[in-house]
């Protein structure tokens, strides 16, 4: 396909858009090869967890046991080893293996919320051969007294950490329920941040109303849920220097013309993928070049952002306007 569907990302230069999100596909090198086959443009590592660094760091049993009697469900604080699929030297062992095999780039993912030791896991990271790093703010505040600003604060500074500790392009990971989203991603980039991705998916637990307890719920996504990100990247895109990702609900071609028009640099798949597999990858694309032929886009460059806020000297005014006439739209 040339350089017709080429787009950059982090720096990265991709044949086309569509990577795959972090995922547990990438636990096995066998599946990794098939994903690279399929023509995937670049993949994510899923997430080396701030548990499982802190829990490979001498001294942690004495802290975790320390807790011990706090309440009945103290043991729950931590996962047990064995619930990680990596521990992190498996991690960056196998980060090391996918280099091997593989050409296109590998990123790099750490999940975490606190300033601490896991940090240097990006030094790490780097040291294994990725390409880039995903630092993924998985965080739902439950105390009253913590504020949106302290909030924000601590989320910058661990970015402006991380950045410290690796020369390698740096995404953030967001939730889409700060605030002022534009005004804390340009923090994010001041802090260092090469991009941004729009959106983590936050699990939510079920209620088990029999056994009196919470389930771990996860359910796959659907092409509704992208609604949110193309909104946000319409308003973020050239509005800053950053590389901008979709990750959630990205299904079908049409699902990846829309969020490019949006203005996303790259489009992450995961719930398909997991479903299908790999191979869907080669009709995307062969449908994704066919679309922009027949409305005679001559790159993925020119229909990149056409359809964001960028040439709105007012895009809350636009917004407004879609609001009312979105509410005097429903008839019975």
């Amino acid at each position: 396909m040339n350089n017709y569907l080429a787009t950059e990302y982090l720096g990265l230069k991709l044949p086309h858009p569509i990577v795959l999100g972090a995922s547990p596909l990438v636990n096995s090198l066998e599946q990794v090869r098939a994903i690279e086959d399929a023509g995937a443009a670049a993949l994510v590592m899923h997430s080396l967890f701030e548990e499982q660094v802190l829990a490979d760091e001498a001294g942690v049993q004495a802290h975790v046991t320390s807790h011990g009697e706090a309440f009945a469900e103290a043991p729950s604080y931590f996962p047990a080893a064995t619930d990680y699929a990596l521990g992190p030297d498996d991690y960056l062992e196998q980060i090391r293996k996918i280099k091997e095999i593989v050409s296109m780039p590998v990123i790099g993912s750490l999940n975490g919320r606190t300033q601490g030791g896991w940090i240097d896991f990006a030094r790490d990271i780097e040291a294994a051969g990725a390409d880039a790093l995903e630092l993924n703010l998985y965080f739902q505040p439950t105390e009253v007294e913590m504020t949106s600003t302290e909030i924000e604060t601590e989320a910058v500074e661990i970015v402006r950490a991380v950045r410290g500790h690796t020369q390698l392009p740096l995404a953030v990971k967001l939730s889409p329920y700060f605030t002022a989203l534009p005004a804390f991603v340009r923090a994010i980039h001041d802090a260092g941040a090469d991009g941004v991705v729009l959106f983590n998916r936050f699990y939510q637990p079920d209620i088990d109303i029999e056994e009196l307890d919470t389930l771990p719920s996860l359910r796959l996504s659907n092409s509704s849920e992208l609604l949110l990100r193309l909104r946000w990247l319409a308003i973020l895109h050239g509005r800053m220097p950053l590389s901008l990702s979709c990750s959630g609900g990205v299904h079908t071609v049409e699902d990846v013309i829309k969020a490019i028009m949006a203005g996303a640099d790259s489009v992450q798949m995961v719930s398909r993928m997991l479903r299908e597999g790999p191979a869907i990858i080669p009709g995307m694309l062969q449908s994704l070049q066919t679309w922009m032929e027949e409305h005679e886009y001559a790159s993925l460059a020119q229909m990149k952002g056409s359809l964001s806020y960028r040439n709105t000297p007012h895009p809350e005014a636009i917004e407004r306007a879609n609001y009312l006439k979105i509410l005097q739209s429903w008839k019975p």
